[in-house]
């Protein structure tokens, strides 16, 4: 198989890429604008390969996009590029709206285009895999779950983009016959991940010493997926997933953000011990606006029809990546010095 991967870059699509390439299941190309959360050192380990080929490329330019898709010829497209961030939509919702609405407005064109061209063998096999989020249902009570049926009710800008990219994506389908399959997935953790976000944020100010905020009071619920174990099932959705069909992917792992907090802090005193604990640099600071209470999935669907469960058990997956940050410091010190300072963003003020 060829994959195009957009956005594998990112944290996630760099996991499938690695997924991929390490079992020799596709070659890749990968369409990435190469922004402030992609860097290239992620990928750098397959420069050169005969099975790999990266396109620095906007997914908001058409011209770009369809010259991709001529150059590589995929067989299929995971769509996982997009502007992910809740407190940076909180700052600048236009640049969410106009990369994941308008680039996947313009993806869903240049492959329906694309896909209409093949021949009649190649267009029956041809698929576009969507890769959204659990935020586009909204909030939880305390014991419901999300599942593939559950309404659409986004709460953030960020969320709100992602679900009009899945309608689109839908529309697509319905209205033009683009083979498609969708996937929303719960918060993911792991390697390579651009350190705004809450586990590698707290890794990296704790191993600095700075103060380690927590929203609120810290109850916020979150299901945990380590990103290799949703690799994994974007794969396994992409060869064996219903044309049509959405598939609800998570952990089965939830935990109060304070919680995961505490534990990052402990294995930070086990793995790089100081003199203090790292849990007395824990710090409620103000909620973020309109933040969510609690997301969980219901991967009942997944799990039987495809046969995919994830392998890595939260507390195994944490301690691994807390690892790896301490391992990695060439990759992610260049990040903090130039790009991002570990500061907190989302101050509400568009």
């Amino acid at each position: 198989m060829r994959l195009l991967v957009t956005g594998g870059a990112g944290f996630i699509g760099s996991a499938v890429v690695r997924h991929c390439l390490g079992k020799g299941l596709a070659s890749i190309g990968v369409l990435d604008a190469m922004t402030y959360a992609a860097s290239p050192r992620t990928l750098a380990p397959f420069g050169g390969r005969a099975d790999f080929v990266l396109y620095e490329r906007n997914i908001c330019a058409p011209l770009s996009v369809r010259t991709a898709l001529r150059e590589f010829e995929p067989d299929a497209i995971m769509h996982l590029a997009a502007e992910s961030h809740v407190d940076r939509s909180i700052d600048k919702p236009a640049a969410f709206v106009q990369t994941n609405v308008v680039g996947t407005q313009v993806m869903l064109d240049e492959a329906l285009a694309y896909w209409r061209s093949l021949s009649d063998i190649r267009r029956a096999r041809f698929r576009f895999h969507h890769i959204s989020t659990d935020e586009v249902f909204g909030s939880l009570g305390d014991s419901d779950y999300f599942h593939e049926n559950t309404r659409y009710d986004p709460r953030s800008p960020y969320s709100a983009s992602k679900a009009a990219s899945d309608h689109l994506v839908r529309a697509w389908h319905h209205t033009f016959g683009l083979p498609v399959v969708l996937t929303n997935c719960t918060n993911n953790y792991g390697p390579y991940q651009f350190p705004e976000k809450l586990v590698p944020l707290m890794i990296l100010r704790g191993l600095s010493g700075q103060p380690m905020p927590v929203y609120g009071d810290g109850q916020n619920v979150r299901d945990w997926l380590f990103v290799d174990d949703h690799a994994e099932a974007l794969w396994t959705v992409l060869t064996l997933g219903k044309v049509g069909d959405t598939y609800a992917i998570g952990g089965m792992a939830e935990r109060r953000n304070l919680d995961v907090v505490n534990t990052l802090a402990s294995h930070l005193d086990e793995l790089a011990p100081c003199s203090t604990s790292r849990k007395d640099l824990i710090q409620f600071v103000p909620d973020r606006p309109g933040h969510d209470r609690r997301y969980a999935m219901d991967c009942g669907k997944i799990r039987r029809e495809l046969g995919w469960s994830p392998k890595r058990s939260f507390e195994d997956g944490l301690r691994e990546t807390v690892r790896w940050y301490l391992d990695h410091r060439d990759w992610w010190e260049p990040l903090v010095h130039k790009t991002y300072r570990l500061e907190r963003l989302g101050g509400g003020v568009a």
